[in-house]
């Protein structure tokens, strides 16, 4: 039957086989990294069968020569150990520090092996040395090195979990003391403690590779809306606006998806991301007057009928330019909803709009928000061609149009909340 001791030494190298094959698996480090990692834990297991050699009992003198070079090895390596994991931890010089302390210990080792300082083994197995606390003073000096890299990590990630830096150092506190009393369960103490560490890191990573998505998307996102509002007030300044049209729209889509949502009306597909797109979009939703001769965009009168065709034309061409402007600097779903947008805010609930005479709500749900905001900031603004209406006649138009231009329940909605349209 097994004693605890050769439990813990299976336990100790099954552990390590397993974080082999993960590094070995895993996609998230580096080549250099992984190759940390692997001498790492290739190391604790090369320390722990030497050690078992030694102490598992089964003893034979015509083998003190050779398990006399097992324990130098095992004595030279373990020093090393915090090293290894330091260099896989990402510290600097770890390789020249590791070959300089494997070539001092190994030394020490090989030259007081023959004078049984350090330790020595005679016809009844292993004895320590007298100055066996050369070793002692090494393996611990280099736990240490591991637990103060570890802090030095931390702060270099701006995470530094002091309760997991602090359960590190119970275990292997746990696994050295027991080494005083020769009793040898060390390896497995730090075993654990190197799974812990490799875990305690890899979360470490994970965390910051996160927090640059984050940082790189509210960059893209800011970029994105500074390309919307510079094409939006581009077009907007010809049409001999201030560019307040297009803050005013984006804050009435706000205000009315924000009240739909409230009273229940298409509150399925009224999330607070929906709505937030639409707003941010909404500045697009004319994007197609690009096209428009000024002749025709600045004509102080009624247009005529051709010249009302090259007008209606800007709906189109503006779902083509916003797919054309934000394809590859955006996701899909921001392209379709700035498509819907500049494409039908001019399409009628009736199905007697443009440009494709789309009915009820056939007509994407943020075109027809769209419409509503658009028509009403028209109503009530000045232009070239007309003056601007009071919002009380602004609001019968909207009121006698809900059915045949609007969507009526978002007019409802509308109408429901007439102060939040009033002009401060």
């Amino acid at each position: 039957m097994l004693n605890f001791y050769s439990c813990s030494i299976i336990i100790t190298e099954l552990l390590m086989v397993a974080m082999i094959l993960h590094v070995a698996l895993y996609d998230g480090f580096k080549r250099v990294q992984k190759a940390w990692y692997l001498l790492t834990f290739i190391a604790i297991m090369v320390c722990a069968a030497c050690e078992f050699a030694v102490h598992c009992g089964y003893y034979n003198p015509s083998f003190k020569v050779i398990l006399a070079i097992l324990t130098v090895i095992q004595f030279s390596i373990a020093p090393i150990l915090s090293i290894l994991f330091s260099g896989a931890l990402g510290l600097n010089h770890q390789k020249k520090i590791a070959l300089f302390v494997l070539g001092g210990s190994f030394l020490i080792e090989a030259v007081f092996a023959p004078f049984k300082l350090i330790f020595f083994f005679d016809n009844e197995g292993y004895h320590r040395g007298d100055l066996f606390i050369i070793y002692t003073i090494l393996f611990v000096v280099s736990l240490g090195y591991l637990v103060v890299n570890m802090v030095i990590v931390g702060k270099r990630f701006r995470h530094r979990d002091v309760f997991t830096i602090g359960m590190i150092i119970i275990i292997l506190i746990s696994g050295i003391i027991p080494m005083v009393f020769h009793v040898n369960i060390t390896y497995i103490a730090i075993a654990i403690a190197s799974c812990v560490c490799y875990i305690y890191y890899n979360d470490l990573v994970q965390q910051d590779i996160q927090m640059a998505l984050v940082k790189n998307q509210e960059i893209i996102s800011k970029m994105q809306e500074h390309i919307i509002s510079g094409m939006a007030n581009l077009i907007e300044n010809r049409d001999m606006d201030t560019g307040e049209h297009i803050s005013r729209t984006s804050a009435y889509v706000k205000k009315i998806a924000e009240n739909a949502q409230k009273e229940g009306v298409y509150a399925d597909k009224l999330d607070p991301h929906f709505i937030a797109l639409m707003s941010t979009l909404a500045p697009m939703h004319d994007i197609g007057k690009i096209i428009v001769p000024d002749r025709i965009l600045k004509k102080p009168g009624r247009l005529t009928p051709e010249e009302r065709t090259q007008m209606e034309k800007h709906a189109s061409v503006g779902g083509e330019v916003v797919k054309e402007v934000l394809s590859g600097i955006t996701n899909e779903e921001y392209i379709n909803v700035a498509s819907d947008i500049a494409t039908y805010h001019h399409e009628r609930w009736d199905g007697t709009g443009y440009p494709k005479g789309l009915k009820g709500e056939e007509i994407p749900l943020s075109a027809r928000i769209m419409a509503l905001a658009d028509v009403f900031d028209a109503l009530v603004s000045e232009r070239c061609y007309k003056e601007a209406m009071t919002p009380s006649e602004a609001f019968k138009v909207i009121e006698e149009e809900a059915g045949t231009h609007f969507d009526p329940m978002l007019a409802q909605v509308f109408l429901n909340h007439r102060d939040d349209f009033l002009k401060k």
